[in-house]
């Protein structure tokens, strides 16, 4: 893509810093943002917007090529009832006042991609999940997942292409990197609770090229799992990211110290523990590819980026 006009709501995270790096460069972005700054990129700006209500942020989406919305509260915090209805409600008001906003414009996005989360599948050990087979049950990440999406559904924008994207764990320099990898440094770099748990994740740089895609492919709409083709086990996760930097052990995490550890650093255990198996069956089938399929070609990317001292301690 080239020469287009991209706004990114909630821009301003990992995945968010993803798309600037991948699309910048040839392309004017508008951020939207709670904290906005000034930002260093010639091709970005950053608008104010509080994710409720409309404004003068607004006005960046007319004329717009593609509206990307990755706004949400993080789920890496306690699941108390304050924290529960914030991340239910950054989900949904930001939607829901998006769609509002688009409805409203002479010229709106030619494609509106909001991101979801691929954890609405239930836990999955014994087989895998896609858009077609997948099962729903309905624990809370689940209900979030759920009406984030039937949110989203219900905007009806006939002049609008929508896509939903469930994404998995989006790997790259930054992000849940960074705990794993000081995981490695300290020796604790083995496999968390039981090691079977399947998990699902996905590369920055194919959620950015994917993105992409769907803007080409105009016949393209509806739900999409955005998730390399490959998953692994928890287990072999660890072990492909402790070959990668070159460690040759690390001490496992029994489901008892990490229940422990989590209430202490103020997380859930949901996080490491729920068996993530999806698969990517609508966008390949599509004629996607992804650039990487396979966990060691994405850790060696990732890894041959950051320095040393990222994974070892001296």
């Amino acid at each position: 893509m080239k020469n287009k006009k991209i706004v990114i709501a909630g821009g301003t995270g990992f995945i968010g810093n993803g798309l600037v790096e991948y699309f910048g460069e040839y392309n004017r972005i508008v951020i939207l943002s709670r904290h906005p700054q000034n930002s260093t990129h010639p091709n970005v700006t950053h608008v104010k917007w509080d994710g409720r209500t409309t404004g003068p942020w607004v006005a960046t989406l007319e004329d717009a090529d593609l509206l990307i919305n990755l706004a949400g509260k993080s789920v890496n915090c306690r699941y108390n009832k304050a924290n529960k209805a914030e991340i239910f409600a950054s989900r949904t008001d930001s939607t829901r006042i998006l769609g509002e906003a688009v409805k409203s414009l002479q010229n709106p996005p030619a494609l509106w991609i909001n991101a979801g989360s691929a954890t609405i599948y239930r836990h999955a050990e014994d087989r895998p999940m896609d858009e077609f087979t997948g099962e729903i049950e309905n624990d809370f990440s689940v209900q979030v997942c759920k009406l984030w999406e039937k949110t989203f559904s219900e905007t009806d924008l006939p002049r609008t292409r929508k896509v939903f994207l469930r994404i998995a764990v989006t790997l790259g320099a930054g992000g849940v990197m960074t705990p794993y990898l000081n995981l490695l440094k300290f020796g604790l770099g083995g496999r968390q609770g039981s090691g079977r748990q399947r998990y699902s994740w996905v590369h920055i740089e194919d959620v950015a090229r994917m993105m992409e895609w769907l803007y080409t492919h105009t016949e393209c709409e509806g739900t999409y799992n955005c998730v390399a083709p490959n998953p692994v086990t928890n287990n072999e996760f660890m072990a492909t990211l402790r070959k990668t930097c070159g460690h040759y052990f690390g001490l496992p995490a029994e489901e008892w110290m990490l229940k422990i550890g989590a209430a202490l650093i103020g997380t859930e255990t949901e996080l490491l523990l729920k068996s993530r198996w999806v698969l990517p069956t609508r966008i390949t089938q599509a004629g996607f590819t992804f650039k990487y399929p396979h966990l060691q070609e994405a850790f060696q990317q990732i890894v041959g980026r950051l320095p040393r001292k990222a994974y070892h301690l001296f």
